[in-house]
């Protein structure tokens, strides 16, 4: 395809209102799904993140790794046990998990980054106590009795306190801080923590002016499976209430809602399949995936 300066031109002027109202502002994107599997998608992603920086924007990003961590426990040979659809991380899970998202992951990204000419910082919620979470219990109604239980996860946590002292020294100086989201506890523990979720506490305690949630799946989707493109937290609220918003959607909807209610400006969540995901939602008009306001 062949593109005329005249339209570089065009849609970079186009841009321009755009980048004006992100100057200066911090936008937190969390990276996972499919997008990070794919070398070029990776790369092309991470050209993304470099041109948001080029423009003034302080991006943050945050990343998960649940098919890269299966992956690697399965050529160690050790047998993840699951509890109500939910992996289980122990002693030796955790162990595992550290390795995969604040080793091989983290860097590996970093190292994309930093190749399409930015200056990546590889970091985890450990790092200067960024974060520090309770253990997470979960309650799941047994199906042949009825009866709800409490099922224990092992070393997986909640965000409890977050302080962003090191992200402050870093954002603003031309540096691209990429996070894995393990957390410390009070005695000193790891914990692995949801990466949507971690996104969430991180754009809170920033008071990000976006928090973009790259999934597989083009946004939230009504009952006749149409994109919904704007909705508020009432909105999503009573479509969690009647149905609209199930599964998996479902935690990715209320980690938006508290993290609007903790002082987000807009949450998006879009595919990162797409390519230029990012770019298409923060500086075109057309924007990409369902945007939540408060």
């Amino acid at each position: 395809m062949n593109v005329s300066p005249h339209d570089i031109a065009r849609v970079l002027s186009e841009a321009l209102p755009h980048m004006q109202r992100y100057d200066e502002e911090i936008v937190v994107v969390k990276y996972g799904g499919h997008a990070m599997g794919e070398e070029d998608l990776a790369r092309s992603f991470a050209r993304d993140i470099v041109l948001m920086e080029q423009t003034a924007i302080n991006p943050v990003v945050v990343h998960g790794g649940g098919p890269q961590i299966g992956e690697m426990l399965k050529r160690l040979g050790i047998e993840s046990q699951f509890a109500a659809g939910l992996r289980v991380t122990d002693a030796a899970t955790i162990e595992i998990v550290e390795m995969v998202l604040g080793g091989s992951i983290n860097k590996q990204i970093v190292g994309f980054i930093n190749a399409a000419g930015g200056k990546a910082v590889g970091l985890c919620g450990k790092d200067g106590n960024m974060v520090v979470a309770r253990k997470a219990s979960r309650r799941v109604v047994d199906p042949d009795s009825n009866i709800e239980k409490i099922v224990d996860l092992g070393f997986v946590g909640e965000p409890d306190k977050v302080d962003v002292t090191v992200l402050n020294q870093i954002l603003g100086r031309d540096l691209i801080p990429v996070l894995a989201p393990l957390a410390t506890s009070t005695e000193g523990l790891t914990y692995n923590v949801n990466a949507d979720t971690f996104a969430g506490a991180i754009a809170g305690a920033l008071k990000a002016k976006r928090l973009l949630l790259l999934t597989d799946v083009p946004g939230v989707l009504d009952k006749s499976k149409s994109l919904i493109k704007e909705l508020s937290t009432d909105d999503a609220r009573r479509l969690i209430a009647d149905g609209t918003i199930s599964g998996g959607m479902i935690p990715k909807v209320e980690t938006c809602i508290y993290a609007l209610e903790a002082g987000v400006e807009g949450v998006v969540i879009l595919d990162g399949k797409v390519p230029h995901a990012v770019l298409l939602e923060l500086l075109t008009d057309h924007g990409a995936g369902t945007l939540m306001m408060r």
